[in-house]
């Protein structure tokens, strides 16, 4: 993972609502369809923003 950082999301400082952490790792993770997967065309998924907290892990999901 990247080095941790501040966040804003939709102009707001994002913060862990399980332990107030405002450090977060950034990753994107691909949203599976059934349908895709068993056709084998999971790369044609769509991807969302994942912001992994510092302090306890809780990972928050952000999808356009």
């Amino acid at each position: 993972m990247t080095e941790s950082k501040r966040v804003e999301v939709a102009g707001k400082t994002l913060v862990c609502p399980v332990c107030s952490g405002d450090k977060f790792w950034h990753r994107t993770a691909l949203l599976n369809t059934r349908g895709a997967t068993f056709l084998g065309f999971d790369w044609a998924n769509r991807e969302a923003d994942n912001y992994v907290c510092e302090r306890c892990k809780h990972m928050l999901w952000f999808h356009e």
